[in-house]
């Protein structure tokens, strides 16, 4: 039995290159792997010149227009892919997820493919979710496009506001190349299906602009194809609303408007990232710290997508839609896992204004898997780690490049994994014994505008899986009035930092033992027992804490463990649709669990989800510390194997005396070189940040 632990605690479309080992034969792994730069343009070769679709280039153009939004890979079925991996079946067939915004004619949807075989496409058939739910136009992420437009109509409707903002901010809208004002987009667009109506935060465009609202927040309804017919339907400023534009400009101008006047940026800017003060203590900090060293070479093997540490084995591949998914999971050569995957990311805002009210962020909608951005060698990963590249096929005429968007990478944990010292209680003792504490870590991150997730899978050699998310980067923020008060914390001068809630959800698909398996829940209660050895005294307690109960309105985050029955036809909780039309999402996860289907001896999933309460504090000036803002599960071998696989490792110390009691001279036992080497990684630091189109 495999146990999922959940700590409660506050606390892409892409190929991989590595440089492993080649090898002629494929690596079984090799059927998740995700699709190669080649595949892409293959895929969207084809696809462009299917005259029935009628596509046109993802850039410049009309909204109103067929293009290509998204292709990653389609996974295979999982009945094919274990007849294939254990029985030696054909391997299956090879196909692409193609998302199409069909917007140029009478009635504008969003259609997904499967387009197939790669590497050579030449057939293509519709996607349909489950219970054959449309995916309406209005439902769409946001593209590169619109947000061009939509920046373009905003400066257009600001016009008339450039005299309040130039003496409100010294920044402003109007033929701007410097000291120039910028906007954050709030979702979901709307208070019901079939909206598009978004509110902006407007911001001054410095370093951390998150950090820079100005009092000024606009609600632009967009939802017409034809940008001349957007406009703007509400206005926030300082506490008050106006009902258009030029209401507030006439508030202006007579002189009844409370203006928000912010100082000039300094030179030096509390959001920034540079240096600032002193440590009380005058500890030398203007060195290197401590590194993670591999004095004997790497523990672990890498080929494509397949990765290997002790007794683990596993497939992996990085969704544009959704980020890292494991597949095909073994420890000792058993299967306790066919996926492990990423859902969802999901934050909940409250506030004073508008945006902030308005705000609940569902990140797979901005495809958070294709922000995994260049990780720096020796900040966002050890200097010794594996870096592999990515690339996305994502709102662009071809694949781009992400170099560095995962690391692999053997962490010590600091802390032993097993010890004991035994005691003789004469001041020496009978035996040390120790097991030093490692595990491989799998890594990406996820840069979604403001925040970022550093997303782990952690492998332990004692048969243990652990998943982890840390959220860091920039704190949501909207502008402080003595009203918002209730909803957050006065973080700088003109800063509120808003109270809100981030939920992460996973699918857990267990096959121990196989693919049938069973549920089941293990209950701790106390006792009043009679004590049976010493008459008259009571053993227990008199009475139990209640435990907590987390109920978000959202469906797939409202419990912290969901089981249901697996369905080739609810691969997912969520989908990039659900952040904009979260009132009718053609993915709803609770009918996975409303259908009353057995959970006895059957393919089971869980679903898994792990959150914490942030209420923003100074100390989040500049950035969110990871500290404290991390949260994740456990799986853990129960019963499973015969004892702790972790003996099989060679890496104990043990440590025997002589010459009992004395213990004047021991005996050293261990299974590797007697002293590890020296550690060091001797080239500079150097970082390139770029992705681009190959």
């Amino acid at each position: 039995m495999w146990l999922l632990g959940l700590p409660w605690v506050l606390a892409l479309l892409v190929t991989v290159a590595s440089s492993g080992p080649s090898a002629d034969a494929p690596d079984p792994a090799s059927i998740f792997a995700d699709l190669t730069p080649e595949e892409l343009r293959a895929v969207r070769t084809f696809l462009m010149e299917r005259p029935e679709l009628g596509l046109s280039p993802s850039q410049g153009g009309a909204l109103a227009k067929n293009s290509l939004f998204l292709v990653e890979l389609l996974p295979p079925k999982k009945r094919s892919a274990l007849r294939f991996l254990d029985f030696g079946a054909a391997r299956p067939r090879r196909e692409a997820r193609a998302v199409i915004f069909f917007g140029a004619q009478a009635e504008p949807n969003v259609t997904e493919l499967a387009v197939g075989p790669l590497p050579h496409p030449s057939s293509y058939r519709p996607l349909a979710f489950k219970g054959g739910r449309a995916v309406p136009f209005t439902a769409r992420p946001m593209t590169r496009l619109e947000y061009e437009l939509l920046h373009g109509a905003l400066v257009a409707a600001m016009a008339p506001l450039e005299p309040l903002l130039l003496e409100a901010t010294g920044f402003g809208f109007q033929n701007c190349s410097q000291r120039c004002l910028t906007f954050s987009d709030i979702a979901p667009r709307g208070l019901g299906p079939g909206e598009r109506r978004t509110w902006l935060v407007i911001q001054r465009f410095v370093e951390g602009f998150f950090l820079h609202p100005v009092g000024l927040e606009v609600l632009l309804d967009h939802r017409d194809l034809d940008p001349r017919r957007w406009a703007v339907q509400r206005l926030w400023y300082n506490g008050r609303y106006f009902g258009s534009v030029r209401e507030l400009a006439e508030s202006y101008a007579q002189g009844t408007l409370l203006l928000a006047r912010l100082p000039e940026p300094p030179a030096r800017l509390f959001s920034s990232y540079e240096p600032r003060g002193r440590f009380a203590g005058g500890t030398h900090t203007a060195a290197h710290g401590a590194k993670v060293c591999e004095p004997q070479g790497r523990r672990y093997r890498l080929r494509g997508n397949r990765l290997k540490y002790g007794g683990w084995s596993l497939a992996f591949r990085l969704r544009s839609s959704a980020g890292l998914q494991l597949f095909d999971v073994r420890f000792g050569g058993e299967r306790v896992a066919y996926e492990l995957s990423v859902q969802e990311a999901i934050a909940f805002y409250g506030g004073q204004s508008p945006a902030a009210m308005q705000t609940k962020y569902m990140d797979a909608g901005w495809a958070m898997g294709a922000s995994s951005y260049e990780l720096a060698r020796g900040v966002d990963c050890p200097d010794t780690a594996t870096f592999l590249d990515a690339h996305h096929l994502l709102d662009a005429d071809g694949p781009v490049r992400f170099p560095h968007a995962l690391c692999v990478f053997e962490l010590p944990l600091g802390v032993p994994l097993r010890r004991h010292f035994d005691s003789d209680f004469q001041g020496g003792f009978h035996f040390y014994a120790g097991l030093e504490g490692q595990a491989l870590v799998l890594r990406t991150t996820s840069t979604v505008y403001n925040y970022d997730y550093i997303w782990d899978f952690l492998l332990y050699p004692n048969g243990v899986l652990e998943t982890k998310v840390h959220a860091t980067g920039y704190i949501h923020a909207t502008f402080y009035t003595p009203e918002g008060r209730r909803y957050g914390s006065r973080v700088h001068s003109h800063l509120l930092g808003n109270i809100h809630t981030h939920l992460v959800h996973y699918k857990v698909d267990l096959d121990v033992a196989g693919s049938s398996n069973s549920f089941e829940t293990m209950d701790i209660r106390f006792e009043n027992i009679s004590n049976p050895w010493s008459a008259g005294a009571r053993v227990g307690w008199d009475r139990n804490p209640p435990a907590p109960r987390l109920t978000p309105p959202l469906p797939c985050p409202r419990y912290h463990l969901a089981v249901t029955r697996r369905h080739e036809n609810e691969p997912s909780s969520s989908s990039i649709y659900s952040q904009n039309d979260p009132w009718n999402p053609p993915v709803t996860f609770e009918s996975f669990i409303r259908d009353n289907e057995t959970i006895e001896d059957q393919d089971l999933v869980a679903w898994v989800t792990v959150g914490f309460l942030h209420v923003p504090h100074a100390e989040d000036i500049p950035n969110t510390a990871t500290p404290g803002n991390a949260v994740g599960f456990f799986l853990r071998p129960f019963n499973f194997f015969n004892e702790d696989p972790s003996v099989a490792s060679r890496a104990p110390v043990i440590v025997r005396p002589l010459d009992p009691p004395t213990c004047s001279r021991v005996q050293i036992q261990r299974w590797t070189p007697p002293s590890p080497g020296p550690c060091v990684h001797p080239e500079p630091f150097t970082y390139n940040g770029t992705y681009r189109q190959v």
